[in-house]
């Protein structure tokens, strides 16, 4: 009998032992839903995080915020600032097994600047034309020179999408993207669920040790981390400053954040559509009001555990770029009440939307409170965040409160927000002599003179006022103990190379 029982338990070992190894599968809940899933068209934070793992882009951005390679190898500019010349990755190929070449880097790039739906038209508005100069080499020409196009290449700007799947879906390319990253895309249910394989022929295969990755939108940051800590995730992005303590106490769990580039603010309408007909689009002493009721490190300290800092800029206060002749304001009730006085009126009402997530929602509590003293009467308006980004984009919003992820050169934190074209313009604020500032200080190598731009221009923006910054958070990631390889970045991301999943 007893034989037996071995006998039958050593043939089921040696059955299991030649089955194949369980599949790494990741699920990665996100703070949102991503938009569209086109590097061409989107615009969210969590949309940039899938396309970490589906979207190579040209260049890429280290954790100490360095440009490095990625599909391409090498790069070098003229003298004169007019050329970037790049070489390409040679063995590329795109999901859908086509070859991504100098070819499809022209396609991919001309889409961007010509798409009637495409949100890169302002990062990529320096480019002259984009040409193939070999099988494996790019070169583009400036209008004038920008030296922040390098940047706008390691983001959603140089992100090279397959030129047949493009050409093929336009501007629902969405639908069924075709990238050069390590995973492709095997389906996206609305607010449910992205799912992605591992590319088998990605060129830097080897590094990649997950086999499936899904992207779960939870708002909620307390079920995000109950689903954590019972297992159901892998990881989460964005945890409750409120909740790192219990992270860092389980012994289950792994905690890891970085401060990082982008900012937290309140957008104004001042001029995009028949919404922007409100006191605080009309009359900027409201909105200097508003701003002045705001005790940003107060607001910061309750609602993100001192993880964050108070901020009045798009640059935050330990940035090169922060023009220290505006400091972060003290709070100043007595003078914002006088201001709202001054405008006509004893108390002013305004809608706020916020997007459905307990931390926003909390800090747009707070911020309630604080500018009831001086007679700003806020309604919060709930909404989910990718249909926040759409009612921002149509205009239809008095205020809303959105965040920037951050990019490595300010200009990504300014440019494409204020100038009067540009393509995330919520706002839609126009001043001539901010484009003048912000345009010149794209085309100057030279970093006193940028910063001497930069301070000019900051100083009409924090009169003007479209935008109210509150602060820069630090970017918090919680994960199972058996996650290992994770590099904490201060542009958010869940890069998955070199990322493992248990022993």
């Amino acid at each position: 009998m007893n034989r037996i029982l071995r006998l039958t338990t050593a043939l089921a070992l040696g059955a299991l032992s030649a089955l194949p190894a369980a599949a790494a599968e990741l699920k990665i809940a996100l703070q949102d839903d991503a938009d569209v899933l086109d590097p061409a068209q989107s615009r969210s934070f969590v949309g940039r995080i899938v396309y970490t793992a589906m979207c190579d882009k040209l260049v890429d951005v280290s954790p100490d915020l360095k440009i490095v390679p990625q599909l391409a190898t090498e790069w070098a500019w003229s003298e004169d600032g007019m050329t970037l010349t790049m070489k390409l990755r040679e063995g590329v190929k795109f999901h859908d097994g086509t070859d991504m070449d100098a070819a499809a880097v022209v396609a991919t790039i001309e889409r961007n600047m010509t798409l009637p739906e495409s949100r890169r038209k302002s990062e990529l508005s320096s480019v002259e034309k984009v040409e193939a100069t070999g099988p494996l080499e790019v070169r583009f020409t400036l209008k004038k020179p920008d030296v922040t196009l390098l940047a706008q290449l390691s983001d959603r700007a140089g992100m090279i999408v397959s030129p047949a799947a493009a050409e093929k879906l336009g501007a629902n390319f969405g639908s069924s993207p075709v990238c050069a990253g390590p995973f492709k895309f095997v389906e996206r249910i609305q607010q449910d669920r992205i799912v992605l394989e591992k590319f088998q022929d990605y060129w830097n295969k080897d590094n990649i040790f997950i086999d499936k990755v899904t992207y779960l939108p939870i708002p909620d940051s307390t079920v995000r981390l109950a689903n954590l800590q019972s297992g159901d995730l892998d990881m989460i992005e964005r945890l409750a400053p409120t909740d790192a303590a219990a992270v860092k106490a389980d012994p289950n769990l792994t905690y890891a954040d970085v401060v990082n580039i982008g900012y937290m603010s309140v957008y104004v309408n001042v001029g995009n559509g028949s919404r922007a007909d409100n006191p605080f689009g009309k009359d900027k002493r409201l909105r200097q009001a508003f701003s002045m009721a705001l005790d940003r490190d107060a607001l910061v300290q309750i609602v993100y555990e001192g993880t964050a800092v108070g901020g009045n800029q798009p640059f935050p206060p330990n940035s090169p770029w922060f023009n220290k002749s505006i400091p972060v304001p003290a709070r100043d009730v007595e003078k914002a009440k006088q201001l709202v006085k001054e405008a006509g009126f004893d108390r002013v009402p305004v809608e706020l939307q916020v997007s459905n997530n307990p931390v926003a929602q909390q800090m747009m509590q707070v911020v309630q409170s604080m500018v009831a003293e001086a007679g700003i009467d806020v309604t919060l308006k709930s909404t989910e965040f990718a249909t926040l980004l759409d009612e921002q984009t149509r205009g239809n919003y008095q205020l809303s409160r959105s965040d920037w992820s951050g990019r490595v050169d300010p200009d990504g934190n300014i440019h494409q927000f204020v100038t009067c074209n540009a393509g995330l313009n919520d706002t839609k604020y126009c001043n001539p002599e901010v484009d003048r500032l912000l345009n010149e200080a794209r085309a100057s190598t030279d970093d006193a003179v940028r910063k001497e731009k930069y301070d000019a221009a900051t100083a009409i923006l924090n009169d003007d006022l479209p935008m109210i910054y509150l602060g820069h958070q630090s970017w918090i990631w919680a994960m199972k103990k058996d996650i290992t390889g994770f590099v904490a970045s201060p542009d958010g991301m869940i890069r998955l190379t070199g990322l493992k999943k248990g022993n």
